[in-house]
């Protein structure tokens, strides 16, 4: 049943999905009060069998996908890095990336926000996905001890538009190929050639600087019992190169997010 009180618990989320698609509090704001007033005028736009929180955000997606401005992914962008970046993706897209990675919905739910079918949704965040990592472009160190699979990841890495800055096999050699290297992601295997923990390899690492940690392994149960380091992300062999793609794009997004809200805090 839609109340005040429901809308109210999830006004704070919607805001800030509004906040992260249009670029600007002030912009978001004037789609959030344009759906409230939807709302208001007609509860039923939010069914007995969907969520309040899902009928929220997809009456909010009908009314801002309902602009030609929006639909031709021309909204003014605020000017900060994170938001650039996310800005200048085509609007389909943007909106499945941020609804999944940002806040959190299944696929299934999204499909039901943006009414399409949930392999579109993959879809979309796929290309996303791929825009956005080459649009944030980066130096990246792979420590992978099978030789094919971190060849794949080169390879993968590198058509996104990032580059390769070594390929470790071990703890100790991440330790070396990382010294004196301007990094700004980590992929990371678990289980390495001499029996040595990727995880230790990365704490190692990350003592002496920040970045965001992508682990690919075999063995998703050591990372979740294992001492991890964060902000870290997994993802389990064998992968599908849109993942990578996508998990990499999700990675650098939140990263560029958390170093402006550092800024922000030290400004």
């Amino acid at each position: 049943m839609l109340t005040a009180q429901a809308v109210k618990d999830h006004l704070p989320i919607l805001r800030r999905y509004a906040r992260a698609l249009t670029g600007s509090q002030e912009s978001g704001d004037s789609y959030v009060a344009a759906a409230l007033e939807a709302l208001t005028e007609d509860s039923s736009l939010i069914d007995q069998q969907t969520s309040v929180r899902v009928g929220m955000f997809r009456v909010f997606s009908k009314i801002w996908n309902s602009l030609e401005v929006n639909a031709a992914g021309k909204e003014p962008i605020d000017p900060r890095p994170a938001d650039r970046h996310i800005g200048q993706i085509g609007a389909m897209p943007r909106q499945a990336f941020l609804l999944v990675s940002l806040e959190g919905f299944s696929e299934e739910d999204a499909a039901k926000i943006l009414d399409i079918s949930a392999s579109r949704v993959r879809d979309l965040i796929d290309e996303c996905g791929r825009e956005l990592a080459s649009q944030i472009a980066t130096n990246i160190l792979i420590i992978e001890d099978e030789a094919l699979i971190a060849m794949d990841l080169q390879s993968l890495v590198e058509n996104l538009g990032h580059e390769v800055k070594g390929i470790a096999r071990t703890r100790g050699e991440a330790v070396a190929l990382a010294k004196n290297k301007d990094l700004g992601l980590i992929l990371a295997d678990i289980q390495l050639a001499d029996g040595s923990s990727g995880l230790d390899a990365v704490n190692d690492l990350l003592n002496t600087f920040e970045v965001p940690v992508i682990f690919i392994t075999a063995y998703p149960e050591r990372f979740l019992t294992g001492t991890r380091p964060e902000p870290a992300f997994l993802i389990t062999k064998p992968y599908q190169p849109a993942m990578v793609s996508a998990v990499i794009s999700q990675a650098l997004f939140f990263d560029r997010k958390a170093h402006k809200s550092k800024s922000r805090a030290v400004g």
